[in-house]
Protein backbone atom coordinates (compact mmCIF):
# COMPACT_ATOMS: atom_id res chain seq x y z
CA UNK A 1 0.00 0.00 0.00
CA UNK A 2 3.01 1.94 0.79
CA UNK A 3 2.94 3.12 -2.86
CA UNK A 4 -0.07 4.99 -2.91
CA UNK A 5 1.04 7.71 -0.09
CA UNK A 6 2.51 10.66 -0.68
CA UNK A 7 6.92 10.79 -0.68
CA UNK A 8 7.77 12.55 2.83
CA UNK A 9 4.81 11.35 4.78
CA UNK A 10 4.54 8.53 7.68
CA UNK A 11 1.38 7.15 8.02
CA UNK A 12 -0.15 4.76 10.07
CA UNK A 13 -3.04 2.26 11.10
CA UNK A 14 -5.55 4.18 13.69
CA UNK A 15 -8.65 3.52 16.05
CA UNK A 16 -10.50 3.10 19.06
CA UNK A 17 -11.65 -0.13 20.52
CA UNK A 18 -14.76 -0.41 22.57
CA UNK A 19 -17.27 -3.26 23.30
CA UNK A 20 -20.65 -2.44 22.60
CA UNK A 21 -24.52 -4.78 23.65
CA UNK A 22 -27.49 -4.26 21.72
CA UNK A 23 -28.86 -1.55 23.56
CA UNK A 24 -25.49 0.71 24.43
CA UNK A 25 -21.60 0.89 24.50
CA UNK A 26 -20.72 -0.75 27.61
CA UNK A 27 -16.77 -0.13 27.86
CA UNK A 28 -14.49 1.94 26.09
CA UNK A 29 -11.71 4.31 26.55
CA UNK A 30 -13.62 7.06 28.51
CA UNK A 31 -15.73 4.57 30.73
CA UNK A 32 -12.33 2.72 31.78
CA UNK A 33 -10.84 6.12 32.84
CA UNK A 34 -14.27 6.75 34.61
CA UNK A 35 -13.81 3.02 36.16
CA UNK A 36 -9.90 3.70 37.33
CA UNK A 37 -10.55 7.07 38.22
CA UNK A 38 -13.37 5.69 40.70
CA UNK A 39 -11.25 3.10 41.72
CA UNK A 40 -8.60 5.87 42.60
CA UNK A 41 -10.89 8.21 44.40
CA UNK A 42 -13.00 6.11 46.10
CA UNK A 43 -16.18 8.56 44.61
CA UNK A 44 -17.89 8.65 41.48
CA UNK A 45 -18.41 12.37 42.26
CA UNK A 46 -14.48 13.06 42.30
CA UNK A 47 -13.55 10.38 39.34
CA UNK A 48 -16.21 13.29 37.03
CA UNK A 49 -14.87 16.40 38.70
CA UNK A 50 -11.16 14.53 37.56
CA UNK A 51 -12.47 14.00 33.83
CA UNK A 52 -14.47 17.31 33.98
CA UNK A 53 -17.25 15.38 33.50
CA UNK A 54 -20.56 16.28 35.13
CA UNK A 55 -21.46 14.49 37.64
CA UNK A 56 -25.10 13.50 36.66
CA UNK A 57 -23.12 12.07 33.19
CA UNK A 58 -20.59 9.90 34.94
CA UNK A 59 -23.81 8.57 37.48
CA UNK A 60 -25.55 7.32 33.88
CA UNK A 61 -22.41 5.67 32.45
CA UNK A 62 -21.87 3.73 35.55
CA UNK A 63 -25.36 2.80 35.57
CA UNK A 64 -25.43 2.08 32.01
CA UNK A 65 -22.37 -0.64 32.44
CA UNK A 66 -24.23 -1.77 35.70
CA UNK A 67 -27.22 -2.94 33.64
CA UNK A 68 -25.62 -4.74 31.23
CA UNK A 69 -23.25 -6.22 33.53
CA UNK A 70 -24.15 -9.78 34.89
CA UNK A 71 -22.83 -8.14 37.90
CA UNK A 72 -22.40 -4.32 38.91
CA UNK A 73 -19.06 -3.12 38.08
CA UNK A 74 -19.63 0.02 40.89
CA UNK A 75 -20.85 0.05 44.25
CA UNK A 76 -22.15 3.11 45.32
CA UNK A 77 -22.82 3.72 49.16
CA UNK A 78 -24.85 6.94 50.01
CA UNK A 79 -23.39 9.85 51.43
CA UNK A 80 -24.42 10.81 55.53
CA UNK A 81 -22.55 10.89 58.59
CA UNK A 82 -19.49 9.58 57.48
CA UNK A 83 -20.10 10.42 53.96
CA UNK A 84 -20.97 8.55 50.81
CA UNK A 85 -18.58 6.92 48.39
CA UNK A 86 -18.34 4.18 45.78
CA UNK A 87 -15.64 1.38 44.93
CA UNK A 88 -15.06 -0.95 42.24
CA UNK A 89 -16.70 -4.41 42.98
CA UNK A 90 -14.81 -7.77 42.17
CA UNK A 91 -16.86 -7.80 38.55
CA UNK A 92 -15.65 -4.15 37.98
CA UNK A 93 -11.53 -4.62 38.71
CA UNK A 94 -12.00 -7.70 36.36
CA UNK A 95 -13.70 -5.67 33.69
CA UNK A 96 -10.65 -2.99 34.22
CA UNK A 97 -7.40 -5.55 33.69
CA UNK A 98 -9.42 -7.38 30.96
CA UNK A 99 -10.36 -4.15 28.92
CA UNK A 100 -6.78 -3.20 30.03
CA UNK A 101 -5.47 -6.06 28.09
CA UNK A 102 -7.35 -5.87 24.99
CA UNK A 103 -6.45 -2.60 24.63
CA UNK A 104 -2.64 -3.63 25.02
CA UNK A 105 -3.56 -6.06 22.16
CA UNK A 106 -5.38 -3.98 20.00
CA UNK A 107 -2.16 -1.62 20.27
CA UNK A 108 0.04 -3.69 18.91
CA UNK A 109 -2.70 -5.24 16.10
CA UNK A 110 -2.44 -0.98 14.98
CA UNK A 111 1.63 -1.43 15.38
CA UNK A 112 1.65 -4.48 12.73
CA UNK A 113 -0.65 -3.13 10.74
CA UNK A 114 1.44 0.45 10.43
CA UNK A 115 4.71 -1.83 9.95
CA UNK A 116 2.34 -3.83 6.90
CA UNK A 117 1.53 -0.47 5.61
CA UNK A 118 5.40 -0.35 4.11
CA UNK A 119 5.81 -3.88 3.15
Amino acid sequence: MHELFAENQAFRANGRLWIEGPADRFLGIGRLELLERIQATGSISKAAKEMGMSYKKAWDLVSSMNAQARQPLVGAHAGGAHGGGATLTEAGAAAVAEFQAMQARFAQFLADETTRLYQ
